[in-house]
């Protein structure tokens, strides 16, 4: 143990004696000189003031300057602490810019009708209404309560109809697009029909997009104001029903408008228009572009795997789906993927549950940059102004009841007329940007030391080398006592005359 302990210092020793060896070869300043190199920087350095200090006679001058000198830098430290401050609280403005085009590319549009289902099928399959309000719980969050008649309705219907599949039953019994139910369709003084909708899945059953993303035709523009999309539907009231005890008590279509890359979101951005009205809707197009984090709280750096187009709609689904199918080894087919459906067994039993879980547990959250679905970096939206008046006319009625060979009570009571156009041939961009940039901050931080002290980036490099030359010094100094300071250290004969020389300084 001991020769092992000797190893270890001897070698520190020998590190140490060549140091000092190599340091003593070194010409070091005689205190003379320091107090030259010291006087030679204060008389030359472009810092200002300080060459007033050294070279003034008078002390009462030397004070004066001196306390100037510092009360600038004083001034300069808190400016330049203010400016940190400010920089890294991450402040943003917004700029709002009004672009004018020649033509304006025209939003997807979503129909749905408020009576989602047949009623020859309804009446049936009365448990269809509390099973489809369980299946599109995956798409908002809704409290199904176990002691409802629903719910005992549904248990027995499922232990005798184990088969049973709700999207092939939607589908088929649900709203339907053709020329009975879409009267007509003019997009821009041009005819368009049902082929020029796409069908989704919503929480309204079956529902119908015009100007889908993924349509060939997509990416509709217009180009003169005040015309666009005019539709009248018949929502065939005798035809189609809906629970009113689940809160589906009125009659006409509701549509959302949005971008032709998003998925609809009816949840709160929904418009109704009631049978016997005319709807006139008049739109706008804005483009929101946020900041990613920390000044804002979009994450560029999120894709989502199933949409082409980040959108936090879209991303709930996807995160949604990924649980649900973690969970429970399926895939409810109102959310996007390609996994196993989802039967109505696996619904009750581990789909609901799951989103409970998801819902109480926060798994997926929205808005801020950390959640699992921030707000998107770049989004366009569609704020609309609705106005309604009586359709038809009483003039008007009369033709239509000769043209539908229907009964005026029939058109008042069924005909719904939607106009949708542009307000203006422009866009509105709402821009967030940072409020202080990294040359800004430089450039105000050269500013206020240019301002108080005169100085720039070269005095900096100045006082740098100043100080690196002292600290240089000092470290010279000190690594040559370590020897002297060691407990036992033998002094090393051939460097005594050095040894004098730094007592000396």
């Amino acid at each position: 143990m001991e020769q092992t302990e000797k190893s270890k210092v001897y070698p520190e020793k020998g590190v140490l004696e060549k140091i000092k060896l190599w340091l003593s070869k070194k010409p070091l300043p005689s205190p003379t000189d320091r107090k030259k190199f010291d006087h030679d920087f204060a008389i030359s350095t472009s810092f200002h003031g300080v060459h007033n200090i050294v070279r003034n006679r008078s002390r009462i001058r030397k004070v004066i300057w001196l306390a100037v000198v510092l009360g600038s830098v004083s001034l300069v430290v808190w400016q330049i602490y203010c400016r940190l401050v400010n920089y890294f609280t991450w402040p943003t403005t917004t700029s709002v810019e009004v672009q004018y085009v020649e033509k304006i590319e025209f939003p997807a549009v979503t129909f749905c009708n408020l009576n989602r289902f047949q009623m020859d099928a309804v009446a049936k399959f009365g448990v269809i209404f509390f099973l489809w309000n369980i299946v599109s719980k995956v798409l908002h969050h809704q409290e199904i309560s176990a002691n409802s008649t629903g719910f005992k309705e549904a248990i027995d219907f499922l232990a005798s109809q184990q088969n049973f599949s709700i999207t092939e039953f939607v589908k088929k019994y649900g709203f339907y697009l053709n020329n009975t139910t879409l009267l007509e369709c003019d997009f821009f003084g041009k005819p368009c029909g049902s082929q020029d909708f796409v069908h989704v899945f919503t929480e309204y059953g079956n529902c119908f997009t015009f100007n889908h993303g993924e349509n060939f035709e997509a990416k509709k523009k217009v180009s003169v104001s005040g015309r666009g999309l005019s539709l009248l539907f018949n929502v065939n009231q005798e035809k189609f029903t809906d629970d009113p005890t689940l809160g589906f008590v009125d009659a006409g279509i509701i549509f959302v408008i949005h971008s032709p890359k998003k998925v609809p979101q009816f949840d709160g951005l929904g418009l109704s228009s009631p049978v016997g009205m005319h709807a006139r809707v008049t739109i706008r197009q804005v483009k929101t572009v946020h900041q990613e984090y920390p000044w804002g709280e979009c994450n560029p750096s999120i894709k989502l795997q199933k949409f082409s187009t980040y959108s936090t709609s879209g991303c709930l689904k996807e995160c949604k789906a990924r649980h649900i199918e973690k969970q429970c080894g399926c895939l409810p087919f109102l959310l996007p993927g390609n996994g196993i459906e989802c039967d109505l067994q696996k619904f009750y039993n581990c789909v609901s549950p799951t989103l409970d879980h998801i819902e109480v547990k926060g798994l997926c959250t929205m808005g801020t940059h950390n959640s699992s679905c921030p707000v998107p970096c770049e989004e366009t939206e569609y704020p609309a102004t609705i106005s309604y008046s009586t359709f038809p006319s009483q003039k008007a009625l009369k033709l239509l009841s000769k043209k539908l060979n229907q009964s005026q009570q029939y058109i008042r009571e069924n005909l719904v007329n939607i106009e949708i156009n542009y307000s203006d041939l422009n866009y509105k961009i709402t821009q967030q940007q940072k409020a202080v940039s990294v040359s800004e901050l430089l450039a105000d931080v050269g500013g206020q030391l240019g301002l108080f002290c005169g100085a720039s980036m070269i005095t900096i490099i100045e006082i740098i080398e100043y100080i690196f030359t002292n600290f240089y010094w000092i470290c010279i100094l000190f690594l040559l006592k370590i020897p002297e300071m060691t407990p036992g250290a033998r002094p090393a004969q051939n460097h005594l005359g050095n040894k004098n020389d730094i007592e000396e300084c």
